[in-house]
């Protein structure tokens, strides 16, 4: 039997939560499906479907965003993939107390990145602009945690999957 606690005992502390593909139809039973046939991360055009744990595909934010190009579900010879139509997945961001802004420094390098605006800054008296985040607009592409110097910008299940 395997002790499946001590699972990431070498791994970092700070590395990437694993992060599903956008539109899995059945994220429960993903890894039962899905061949690891690698035919997803040929066809990504922001090259972030990465080998996640077993092998299984995921996104590494790190790398960049999600375009939601669809490119992954019309490759996939599985029927693993929801309609275009429906909503990618059901997340957003959140902002660590690790951000420069928290700390009075001024930095805004996850609004310059954010190509729906979900995140803007409001200016503050007697201290730097601190982020504020439209959940209604954002779209959880991840296009704002890669760029950001500190870490502090973690992706956030907000459904049920």
């Amino acid at each position: 039997m395997v002790d499946t606690r001590r699972r990431f005992f070498l791994r970092s502390a700070a590395k990437a939560k694993v992060q599903p593909l956008p539109w899995i139809a059945d994220r429960d039973n993903f890894t039962d499906q899905c061949t690891r046939c690698g035919e997803c991360h040929l066809v990504c055009e922001e090259q972030v479907i990465v080998n996640g744990d077993g092998g299984f595909p995921s996104i590494d934010f790190s790398k960049g965003e999600c375009t939601f190009c669809y490119a992954c579900a019309e490759q996939c010879p599985e029927k693993l993939f929801a309609p275009e139509t429906e909503k990618p997945w059901e997340q957003v961001i959140t902002i660590k107390d690790t951000c420069l802004t928290f700390k009075g420094v001024e930095c805004r390098s996850c609004s310059d990145v954010c190509d729906t605006r979900a995140i803007r800054f409001q200016l503050t008296q007697g201290q730097v602009a601190q982020p504020n985040i439209n959940l209604h607009d954002c779209t959880g592409c991840g296009a704002c945690i890669s760029p950001c110097p500190v870490n502090a910008i973690a992706m956030e299940n907000t459904g049920n999957e």
